[in-house]
């Protein structure tokens, strides 16, 4: 029994950080690949980075 079936049409955000070069090289597969949807490039403001990286 399943008690929660979702549709397959849901919407989906994917968010990439990335240089402003990175993210440029990566238009145009985005382009290909994306057939239907809602792409947006944003700028953010970092207040706070933290790594799971511990220093020596």
């Amino acid at each position: 029994i399943k008690l929660l079936r979702l549709p397959e049409d849901l919407p989906v955000i994917v968010e990439i950080v990335d240089t402003q070069e990175n993210i440029n090289k990566l238009l145009p597969f985005l382009d290909e690949t994306v057939k239907e949807g809602l792409i947006t490039m944003e700028k953010a403001k970092v207040i706070k980075y933290r790594s799971g990286k511990r220093d020596s």
